[in-house]
């Protein structure tokens, strides 16, 4: 019994976002502090516009955390275009998912879609450069 308490308290133990995370962004404060560390750190920053209610973009969220886990040195930013319409408006997004490329404030590319493999090609253009 000892066991499964500790085994339950280390799963409800909440853990701090890091590198190597996906950040939900639930407020435009949320997003300006973002930015702006990325942006004074010149890091890739790799934004993901979702919707709860769509199935694409569910299906592509364990790819993301997947991409961001073993990209460290990249931000990995997560924005609900319901929750958060001012950033999606200010990026002309209109489709889920959609995945923005940005280093020090200017858009580099993006990816509509749930499309894996493009995805995965553009981050590893976008590292390199």
């Amino acid at each position: 019994m000892a066991a499964s308490a500790a085994a339950a308290a280390a799963a409800a133990t909440p853990v701090a976002p890091t590198e190597g995370t996906v950040i939900a962004i639930h407020s435009l404060e949320e997003w300006s502090i973002q930015i702006e560390e990325a942006n004074s750190a010149k890091k890739l920053v790799v934004i993901d516009f979702t919707a709860t209610w769509c199935p694409p973009c569910r299906a592509m969220a364990p790819i993301f955390a997947d991409m961001a886990k073993k990209s460290p040195n990249v931000v990995f930013l997560k924005v609900d275009v319901d929750e958060m319409k001012t950033i999606a408006e200010q990026f002309s997004v209109e489709a889920m998912p959609t995945f923005l490329f940005m280093r020090e404030g200017d858009v580099k590319d993006r990816v509509v879609g749930a499309a894996k493999e493009e995805l995965a090609r553009k981050l590893e253009l976008h590292m390199a450069s």
